[in-house]
């Protein structure tokens, strides 16, 4: 990297803790640290909810998964304006009028402080892995093609998210979010900028989706009901429904976004800002990826992405050598091809296709052979592939621009997800076992220093973490173990309101304890069993309810409820 690029992102990295911690110097107590002192804006509030939705990861792998498998994943997002909907009406109003630090106190006036208990338990679970994950990701990355040391890149994502988090609490988040995705988006319309730079004079931007849509990369809609399929417009509209209900509903790092709304219209507004901008978000930094897939059509891409390997023997590098040079020889006849095809304006692209069949398959020859000599190398190299582009096709300057956006989407994510940690931590367990005394300023110290163990936390997970396949589909899938059973809790709070603790607390366990079961199957018996894991998350919700039924039916529990929906409502 040239200096440039060093002083570029630095300087973004160092601009945005230092505003965050200073914007926010004046928070004096629990309230303000926690949600704000409810002065959060709509646009800040939307902004701030894509933000800590949008991690590096987004940004990093999305691109890489439309460059091997097209525009499919955008059907992931489907459901996310439904349950946007669906939040402002039934979620809000009750979160509003209790005055809730979190949404999980709620469940404690609704049933009883086990099942409150219990749905925090699991959010921390969930959200305390993920966090790791959201440093781990682009450290790994950019440790990997820059040749960065793995543990001081994590420390320092970890650290500068710690800083001002502590600092300022929720309003640092949100405020530092906003200039981070100003940031995050001009970035990727610079890449994408560039991405069009790199096609040959002779192939326009329309001409590049026609090759796209030629080699299959086009194809946006599966109207095909396969379980096994993880997206689908069916998985899309039902599973993803499910999964951002109970993610923007339900868990704390989203909750907390909107709860520092100055009014309920604000964090109405708010939330529905992220329903209608985040598909269309979403589809750009896919199609990104598209045409950085038709970019290397014409600009040879290496062979694998992840080129790092331990130390091979000559013998070794001479026979991937010769499958390397078979693989730039059908790159270039189908580099040939595609231009000839251009000019004809041909749109027989048969010749091409078994050229990319061809070149597929030898690329997957390389990555078996590297995988016996080096047993550490990852197969799965779609997250490097972004980066691989901007790293040698941008000009200096904008390099340390597009790091600093990933960094900033890591650091925005981490934020939202750390302040949610702590306030559940403090509101949820200290405050309610620990410490019942009304103290503001220990409160508040308490919470910082809840704040620093979780960022702690994260930063081990993330030393320790793993590659596992597609890392937008791991964050996923983390969030889908849990996110079911939270949102069928929360559902039988609102909507069934003779259903009691006890029950509801038998059918969570139980329902928590099937999804656990149903993924072990997914990933140890994929022959005999698969299942999409959008699915997790309607099987999760309407298993508490219906056992919770069940139970309930059963012991006839007669203790009243705390509170009740239909009064919260009213």
């Amino acid at each position: 990297m040239a200096w440039l690029d060093w002083t570029v992102l630095l300087l973004t990295l160092l601009t945005i803790a230092v505003y965050g911690s200073w914007k926010t110097r004046k928070n004096k107590n629990l309230e303000g640290y926690l949600k704000g002192n409810n002065s959060e804006g709509w646009m800040t509030i939307g902004l701030s909810i894509m933000a800590t939705q949008a991690s590096a990861i987004t940004f990093l792998s999305t691109p890489g998964q439309a460059y091997e498998s097209g525009m499919g994943f955008i059907q992931f997002y489907f459901g996310l304006p439904l349950a946007m909907i669906l939040i402002s009406i039934f979620f809000l109003p009750i979160y509003y009028r209790l005055k809730v630090f979190t949404a999980y106190q709620y469940l404690e006036q609704r049933f009883d402080v086990k099942v409150r208990a219990f749905t925090a338990f699991l959010f921390l679970m969930g959200r305390g892995l993920a966090a790791g994950i959201t440093i781990y990701a682009p450290a790994i990355i950019l440790s990997t093609l820059l040749k960065w040391d793995l543990t001081l890149t994590c420390l320092l994502i970890g650290g500068l998210v710690i800083l001002y988090t502590v600092s300022g609490g929720s309003r640092a988040v949100s405020l530092t979010q906003k200039w981070q995705m100003a940031i995050i988006m001009g970035g990727m319309f610079c890449a994408f900028y560039y991405v069009l730079q790199s096609f040959p004079e002779t192939v326009s931007m329309s001409e590049g989706i026609d090759i796209a849509g030629q080699l299959g990369k086009m194809e946006i809609i599966d109207t095909e009901f396969d379980l096994s399929k993880k997206y689908t417009l069916f998985t899309g509209l039902t599973g993803g429904l499910f999964l951002f209900l109970s993610y923007f509903g339900t868990d704390q790092s989203q909750v907390q976004r909107y709860l520092g709304g100055k009014t309920l219209k604000e964090s109405r507004l708010g939330l529905m800002f992220n329903g209608i901008m985040k598909i269309p978000m979403q589809f750009f930094i896919l199609f990104i990826g598209v045409m950085l897939f038709v970019s290397f059509q014409f600009n040879r891409p290496p062979i694998v992405f992840n080129e790092t390997t331990a130390d091979i023997t000559e013998q070794q590098y001479e026979s991937l050598s010769e499958i390397e040079e078979q693989y730039n020889s059908v790159f270039a006849l189908k580099r040939g091809k595609l231009i000839e095809l251009s000019k004809e304006s041909s749109s027989d692209f048969s010749s091409v296709e078994r050229l990319q069949t061809q070149q597929d398959s030898l690329r997957g020859v390389y990555k078996e052979k590297l995988m016996i000599y080096d047993p550490g190398y990852e197969e799965k190299d779609s997250d490097y592939i972004f980066l691989t582009f901007v790293l040698n096709f941008l000009p200096p300057g904008l390099i340390g621009l597009l790091l600093a956006v990933i960094f900033s989407a890591a650091m925005s994510s981490t934020a939202g997800e750390l302040n949610a940690l702590a306030s559940t931590s403090t509101i949820d367990f200290y405050k309610k076992f620990w410490s019942k005394k009304e103290d503001e300023k220990k409160d508040l110290r308490v919470s910082k220093l809840l704040t620093v163990g979780w960022g702690l936390l994260a930063i081990m997970i993330a030393l320790t973490a793993g590659l596992f396949e597609n890392l937008i589909q791991l964050v996923n899938i983390l969030g889908s173990l849990f996110y079911g059973t939270i949102l069928g809790v929360f559902l039988v709070a609102f909507f069934f309101k003779k259903i009691k603790g006890q029950a509801v607390l038998i059918g969570g366990i139980t329902a928590q304890l099937a999804v656990l079961s149903l993924h072990f199957l997914t990933v140890y018996f994929p022959d005999k069993f698969q299942l999409g894991y959008l699915w997790y998350n309607a099987i999760g919700s309407g298993l508490v309810i219906a056992i919770a039924w069940i139970i309930q039916q059963t012991l006839r529990d007669k203790e009243p409820s705390v509170i009740d929906s239909d009064e919260i409502l009213d």
